[in-house]
């Protein structure tokens, strides 16, 4: 088979040092660690990390400017979210081939995550001035109660790979309108496209005169994040991740009695119902399957299918993966990139070795893809087939390797859908009314985000995203998230003249 041709390291050295330059980024030179690009699986920068000195140094200035930035009024706050959403619109090119470079998303998906950065910002500027409280009835004469929102403090973020600009922006758009300042770990294999946002979100506090204090890039490694995570200054950790790192991040957060606002691994499933309409169940399957390599938190892992529809749509399901393209992100054609390391790519053939040693059977899929570059990691994305119970199907593999079920009644589908450790996305494609309330009520999918004749994967900036149980339960970008970056006061005044006390207590 003719190897893929991809570009010369050299070549993507050069976009990205164009990209970087444009914005205004200077690269912080140095061998600590290195700017990798999944396409070739080389190194294009090696770079100056943050180390325990500069990670205590942001801490401690992002502490003293809360102090002042919180009596700062919230629709100036929003000025500068307001022209960070410009710059981003300014830059959106250079912004989306950094991600392409770094990530190894297609054109396509990394200009929708740089939009995905303009839409926040545009709801954050409106958030600026609707950050309401309520007044609550008194049961006491003469007296009002009312439940205002304050800023909290200083915010750490520690981000993933495969959304390298848009988790963070969620959170750093809200947190700066509500007050607060930000200290953000970005993951280790992205860090030129988060010298990028660094760069335009500084250069936005400049133009509208606010304290450069208020966001600050640390360029690091596990220690960086574990010293986020256990100081007392850090009110609120917001982390994407794994439910591996959730589970250390969590309590080590609460032991200090700090807040936590956890994004970890999704198990997706998407039910197909015998009213389905089959043309749109492929197009969304394959998206949610193969987007981003199936590098997404919201990627489909699991296709429950009801066996009368079955056999008519697997045959489409595993032509439609043999034609996708797999190849150079930066290729028009292309629609599968690379993954992000070898890793994911040796952590699919053992999840698929285990389920054929239980009876799975492999449709299509799941072989490297030959390239001229040695060390990059492409795979064609793998249909498995599994008839009975197998434990592989309940783990998150992130890679684009989908399990189909088979179920009988729509109960037997929900339970199987359940059935998993996480709970942050889950579909269902049906035409039948009911199956689709009944999918959606509280006897239905236990997931964060529920979806009818839609994938498990895309969201929008409007709706609060996260998920339940093992996906760590916080909820990041719209709705009333908010509240996350907040503290809540019930406050009384009384203007009666006399003491009144609740629950008509007499204590005279």
């Amino acid at each position: 088979m003719t190897s893929i041709v991809l570009p010369a390291t050299d070549d993507l050295r050069a976009r990205a040092r164009a990209c970087l330059d444009r914005i205004g980024v200077v690269i912080p030179e140095g061998d600590e660690l290195y700017a990798r690009t999944p396409i070739t699986g080389e190194d294009l920068f090696g770079l100056k990390g943050s180390g325990a000195t500069e990670t205590e140094a942001a801490i401690a200035a992002a502490h003293d400017t809360f102090l002042t930035w919180r009596t700062t009024p919230a629709p100036r706050r929003g000025d500068v979210v307001r022209r960070f959403g410009d710059l981003v619109r300014e830059h959106h090119d250079d912004l989306a081939e950094l991600i392409t470079l770094e990530a190894g998303k297609i054109r396509a998906e990394a200009y929708g995550e740089v939009q995905e950065m303009i839409d926040i910002a545009d709801y954050a500027v409106g958030l600026s001035r609707q950050l309401y409280g309520r007044v609550i009835a008194s049961e006491r004469p003469g007296h009002r109660m009312a439940e205002t929102w304050h800023p909290l403090g200083v915010v750490g973020i520690i981000s993933a790979f495969n959304f390298p600009a848009a988790v963070w922006s969620w959170n750093t758009t809200i947190a700066l309108v509500c007050g607060d300042t930000v200290v953000w770990k970005p993951s280790e294999q992205t860090p030129l496209i988060s010298l990028a946002c660094d760069r335009l979100l500084a250069r936005a506090a400049e133009e509208t005169g606010a304290p450069a204090g208020i966001h600050h890039l640390l360029i690091g490694g596990q220690e960086t994040g574990e010293a986020l995570v256990d100081d007392r200054r850090v009110a609120l950790v917001s982390a994407t991740g794994s439910t591996r790192m959730g589970r250390s991040v969590g309590p080590r957060v609460a032991a200090r009695f700090g807040r936590s606002l956890l994004e970890l691994g999704g198990n997706n499933a998407a039910i197909v119902t015998p009213s389905a309409d089959l043309d749109l169940t492929l197009s969304a399957v394959v998206f949610a399957v193969a987007g981003t390599a199936g590098q997404r938190c919201t990627s489909l892992r699991r296709l429950i299918v009801h066996r009368d529809v079955v056999d008519e749509l697997l045959p489409r399901l595993t032509a439609a993966f043999e034609r996708l393209p797999v190849g150079d992100p930066f290729a028009e054609d292309t629609l599968v990139g690379p993954l992000i390391s070898p890793a994911p790519l040796e952590a699919m053939r053992e999840a698929i070795a285990r389920v054929t040693q239980d009876g799975g059977k492999v449709l299509t899929g799941g072989e490297q893809v030959a390239t001229t570059a040695e060390s990059a990691a492409y795979v064609r994305p793998a249909v498995v087939r599994i008839d009975g119970h197998t434990p592989v199907v309940r783990e998150e593999t992130f890679a684009p390797l989908l399990y189909v079920l088979t179920y009988d009644s729509l109960e037997e589908a929900i339970a199987l859908q359940n059935d998993v450790p996480q709970g942050l996305s889950a579909s269902i494609f049906t035409q039948d009314q009911r199956e689709a309330e009944i999918f959606m009520s509280a006897v239905g999918a236990d997931t964060g985000l529920v979806n009818v004749n839609l994938g498990t994967s895309g969201a929008e900036v409007g709706g609060a995203f996260g998920g339940e149980k093992e996906t760590g339960g916080g909820r990041a970008c719209g709705s009333d998230a908010w509240h996350a970056y907040m503290r809540r006061s019930t406050s009384v005044v009384n203007y009666s003249g006399e003491v009144a006390l609740a629950q008509n207590i007499s204590f005279s």
